[in-house]
C-alpha cells in the first residue's frame, strides 16, 4: 500500500509524520479485519485518507482514515445519529484507529451546479441533519468564548480591521452567553465539496466536523467556497449576500443571527491565520493576506 502525496502538506508535525508512517499497515490491517477489497485509486483531503473498496458481499463502500484531529473525533457519532437521512451511511466504525467504512458516494460534488442553486440544496439537506447533539461534542459557546478573548488580545497593529475585532470580539461574547448557542448537533463544514450525489438519494452530505451548536452557525463556509466566481461576479457584495440568503431561505434562519455568525466565522479565520504565523516565528505569507483578505471581503459583505 502506497500513501499518495496529497496528505502530506498538512504532516507539518511530529503526530502527523507518524500517523502517515503507520498509514499503510493501517490499511491493510483493517482490510484484512473488515474483509474489505480495494477497487479504485485513493483520494485524500488535507486530513484523511479515503478508499473506494467492495465489502465481503460485493458492496460497495468508501473506507476513510483520518488523522487524529479534534475536529473529526466524533463524525463517527453525527453520522451515526444521522441514520443516513441527508448523509453518508455509516456501515462500521473503529473511533480508536480513526477509521469509518461509509457508503460509497459519486465522485459529483456540489461544485456542478450553480452557486446559489447548491446552496439551497446544502440547505436543505442541513435543515434534515438538526437533532439534539449528543453529549459528547465539544461546546459551540466554549470556543466562542475562546475566540472573544483571542481577538481582544489581538495588538493594535494587526492586520485586521480594529472594528471588526472589536465588533467580533463582541459578538463571541453575546454569543457565548446566549443558551441557544449550543444544543443542535450541526455540520460545521458544509460546503460545495462536502455535499456528494449519489445513488440512494441525489446528494448526500461528508465530512460533517460536528458540534454541539447553533444552526446559524452553519452557512458560512458557502461563501468562502468557489471564490473565483465571487470574484468575477460585477458585484460581489450582492453575490456574496444572494449565496446566504438562500441557505438561510432554505434552512429557515433568523437572516440577523446567521449574519453575525458569519462575520464571526470570518473574522476567526482571519485570526488563525495571524496566529499561526506568529506561532511559526515567521512573517505573513502572500496566502496568509490574501487568506486574510478573503475573510475581511465577506465579513463586510454580509453587513448593511
Amino acid at each position: 500500500m502506497t500513501v499518495p502525496d496529497g496528505p502530506r502538506p498538512s504532516a507539518d508535525r511530529d503526530e502527523s509524520s507518524s500517523w502517515l508512517d503507520a498509514l499503510p499497515h493501517l490499511v491493510e490491517e483493517l482490510l484484512a479485519e473488515w474483509e474489505l477489497t480495494v477497487d479504485g485509486p485513493p483520494a485524500h483531503g488535507r486530513r484523511a485518507l479515503v478508499l473506494p473498496v467492495s465489502t465481503g458481499d460485493g458492496t460497495p463502500a468508501a473506507l476513510k482514515l483520518s488523522r487524529p484531529h479534534h475536529e473529526s473525533r466524533y463524525e463517527h457519532l453525527a453520522l451515526q445519529h444521522w441514520h443516513g437521512q441527508g448523509s453518508v451511511l455509516l456501515l462500521r466504525a473503529d473511533p480508536r484507529r480513526w477509521a469509518l467504512l461509509l457508503e460509497r458516494a459519486q465522485q459529483r460534488d456540489l461544485r456542478s451546479l450553480d452557486d446559489v442553486e447548491a446552496c439551497t440544496v446544502v440547505g436543505g439537506l442541513l435543515a434534515r441533519l438538526h437533532r439534539p447533539a449528543p453529549p459528547q461534542l465539544a461546546l459551540l459557546s466554549v470556543a466562542a468564548a475562546d475566540w472573544s478573548a483571542r481577538l481582544s488580545g489581538l495588538p493594535r497593529s494587526a492586520p485586521l480591521p480594529r472594528r471588526l475585532v472589536e465588533q467580533s470580539s463582541g459578538l463571541c461574547r453575546d454569543l457565548a452567553s446566549d443558551p441557544a448557542t449550543d444544543g443542535t448537533l450541526i455540520h460545521t463544514d458544509a460546503h460545495h465539496e462536502n455535499v456528494l450525489a449519489a445513488e440512494r438519494e441525489p446528494w448526500l452530505v461528508i465530512g460533517p466536523k460536528p458540534l454541539s451548536g447553533d444552526p446559524h452557525f452553519e452557512p458560512a463556509p458557502l461563501l468562502s467556497h468557489r471564490w473565483d466566481e465571487l470574484v468575477a461576479a460585477s458585484d460581489l457584495r450582492w453575490a456574496v449576500r444572494r449565496r446566504l440568503d438562500a441557505v438561510v431561505d432554505a434552512l429557515g434562519l433568523d437572516p440577523d443571527r446567521a449574519r453575525d455568525w458569519v462575520v464571526v466565522r470570518e473574522t476567526v479565520h482571519a485570526l488563525w491565520s495571524i496566529e499561526a504565523a506568529r506561532d511559526a516565528g515567521r512573517a505573513l505569507t502572500p496566502a496568509d493576506r490574501e487568506r486574510i483578505t478573503r475573510a475581511v471581503t465577506i465579513a463586510k459583505a454580509v453587513q448593511d
